[in-house]
């Protein structure tokens, strides 16, 4: 070989080497390694699925926790129809990836089509011209949900913005009953006959409903956020009576606060805020149903807080239930115990836990005297910093300063339990942000 040839042999393999490493970094960049490789016969050509190269980290951006099977929907699910979740963002970002979930279905569940898309406008199933976004699960367009378990889509390229609203499509066409759901959403969102899953007119979406259905997390890869704040919590923290469509839960006034305080320059970690809040939900016991619905506190912790996206803070405000929903009353001895157990599994992972005391319910019917001696026990322990590792006193916030009980007036939505939307922005508000500076080292 001369030595010409020599020079020319070494080129080349030095440019195969740049190729092929160009190529990895591009892959992982983009949060996956698959290509969109796919194509929807007959349909229209749409944006490909896969995301480019960008920096930043993968954060939460929304999310909802899965409640249980949707009543009507035993046999059929959502066969023949596509659902067209809407969703209000936290922060923004360049690429956007989902999690559907079939936890509470009992057959796995097709999906042969799915999207993303900018919303028009508010409350609207109309997509923006050009926003959809097919997207894909592994490369492909089509996914099968085992009953019982939860699928992470590829990441797709899409400037979503912070504060707006997104729309989830997704089209079964096969029986995969009941569906997993999310009640009592406070959003509305769509469904309607046949695939409509790259329909940007939402012309075609003939029902609305109020919750969310199979979709329980959407992830942006953020130059925004470094880290996730999980409100993990009840009623209260999922925002019952809070106006529709209004995002006047507190976790979406603390998210907004903290975008301003950002925005103004104050030194505090940049984060996203996300809700995992159910109604009803207890610390230590289930509802009803195999699995069982509406799951403990303890038992959906690492689901719905662990393994979120760089979780950084989770902020709990859970324990009314226990009280209120145990024949005679909860062991404050065993709800404190429950509550040092998501500390315990918080601790683990290096989160830190901001934890709220339990507000007041005084004037409802089923309140009693044991109820309150178990309520203030339970703050007590709280406030004395032996539960978490910081505390946010959602009583002081809204308790009437007469009648310390109750809610005061101008806070309860009117069922004495609730607050209404000045409630919840009141209790966004006393929330210390510096609260969220400083994190626990993991227990390893």
């Amino acid at each position: 070989m001369t030595r010409r040839h020599g020079y020319a042999l070494l080129a080349s393999i030095v440019a195969l080497i740049v190729a092929l490493s160009t190529a990895v970094y591009v892959s992982v960049a983009a949060g996956t390694g698959t290509a969109d490789r796919t194509s929807l016969s007959g349909s229209r050509p749409v944006r490909p699925s896969a995301a480019p190269a960008s920096a930043g980290v993968w954060v939460g951006t929304w999310s909802a926790a899965p409640v249980g099977a949707e009543p009507g929907t035993l046999a059929e699910g959502m066969t023949g129809r596509s659902v067209r979740n809407v969703v209000h963002t936290s922060v923004g970002g360049t690429s956007a990836r989902i999690t559907l979930s079939n936890l509470y279905g009992r057959t796995p569940l097709t999906v042969t089509h799915a999207s993303l898309a900018l919303a028009a406008g508010p409350r609207t199933a109309a997509a923006q011209a050009g926003s959809t976004r097919r997207l894909t699960f592994a490369g492909d367009t089509k996914v099968v949900v085992a009953a019982g378990s939860q699928v992470l889509s590829d990441a797709v390229a899409l400037a979503v913005p912070a504060g707006g609203d997104l729309l989830v499509t997704t089209y079964s066409p096969v029986l995969s009953g009941p569906v997993t759901y999310h009640p009592t959403a406070r959003q509305t969102s769509y469904a309607g006959p046949g695939d409509l899953t790259e329909d940007e007119t939402g012309t075609g979406y003939t029902e609305q409903v109020d919750h969310w259905r199979y979709l329980t997390a959407v992830d942006v890869l953020s130059d925004e956020a470094d880290g996730t704040v999980v409100a993990f919590g009840d009623s209260l923290t999922d925002g019952k009576n809070s106006t529709a469509d209004a995002n006047a839960r507190w976790p979406d006034f603390l998210n907004r606060r903290l975008r301003t305080a950002l925005a103004a320059g104050r030194d505090l970690p940049r984060y996203s805020v996300v809700n995992e809040g159910i109604g009803g939900n207890r610390v230590l016991a289930d509802a009803r149903g195999r699995p069982g619905e509406n799951q403990a506190g303890v038992r959906r912790f690492r689901r719905d807080v662990l393994d979120r996206p760089n979780v950084r803070i989770v902020v709990v405000d859970l324990g009314i239930n226990d009280i209120l929903r145990t024949p005679g009353t909860v062991d404050p001895r065993q709800l404190l115990a429950g509550l040092r157990d998501l500390v315990r599994q918080a601790h683990a992972r290096g989160i830190k836990v901001v934890g709220a005391t339990l507000m007041p319910v005084g004037e409802r019917s089923t309140w009693t005297e044991a109820r309150e001696g178990v309520r203030q026990r339970v703050n007590a322990e709280i406030r004395s910093g032996r539960v978490y590792d910081a505390v946010i006193d959602f009583d002081r916030a809204l308790r009437d300063p007469y009648d310390p009980r109750s809610l005061r007036a101008i806070y309860d939505s009117g069922d004495r339990l609730h607050p209404n939307d000045r409630g919840y922005e009141r209790m966004a508000y006393s929330f210390d942000l510096r609260l969220l500076n400083g994190s626990t080292a993991a227990r390893l």
